[in-house]
């Protein structure tokens, strides 16, 4: 039993370590979400992993919307699939392939505020190139905005993000830690 134990403390601890990996990166750093930034060169040399987390600053007068990758070329308005513009949106990256971001003001996507996002299923080990990352951990590359690809081009905001999950959720963590509680209990 006390092998149990031992496996029971070791799945643990890695089950409160996971959730550290995560990086949160501030869309376009102190400038954060706005016209004539150059959001290209902030994704590049940065991954985005399936868990990570993007966060969007912006000032009266923007959104950060989710937008299919037609929309998105074109700058199309109006087809959100999710939309804020609290000024401070974040999103939970939870599902790999490339995810776009726009801002829904009319001429604003033609500006520059647009981004487009690529997630993978797992991180790499180079740490970020630049300054641009707020990370917990982990490291970031980009590449061009393509379904395979990773990110390109302007920011995004905090929306409740449409992708849906690769990673564990919260609730699946809590019952695999309570498991592991009680058999290390148990042995």
């Amino acid at each position: 039993m006390a092998g149990v134990g031992v496996v029971c403390v070791v799945f643990l601890v890695l089950c409160a370590v996971m959730p550290s990996l995560a990086t949160d990166y501030t869309v376009g750093d102190s400038t954060g979400w706005t016209m004539g930034a150059d959001y290209s060169t902030w994704t590049s040399g940065k991954t985005f992993v399936v868990g990570d987390t993007l966060v969007f600053n912006y000032g009266g007068g923007h959104t950060v919307d989710e937008v299919s990758a037609s929309d998105y070329s074109t700058c199309t308005v109006g087809n959100a699939i999710t939309s804020d513009s609290t000024g401070a949106t974040t999103i939970s990256l939870k599902k790999t392939g490339t995810h776009y971001f726009i801002c829904g003001v009319i001429g604003h996507c033609g500006s520059g505020m647009k981004l487009a996002v690529t997630v993978e299923s797992g991180k790499t080990t180079a740490p970020p190139t630049s300054s641009s990352a707020t990370p917990s951990s982990g490291a970031a590359t980009t590449s061009p905005a393509t379904p395979t690809a990773t990110t390109t081009t302007t920011p995004s905001s905090t929306v409740a993000h449409s992708s849906a999950g690769n990673a564990f959720s919260p609730f699946v963590a809590v019952v695999i830690t309570w498991l592991a509680l009680f058999l290390l209990v148990l042995s």
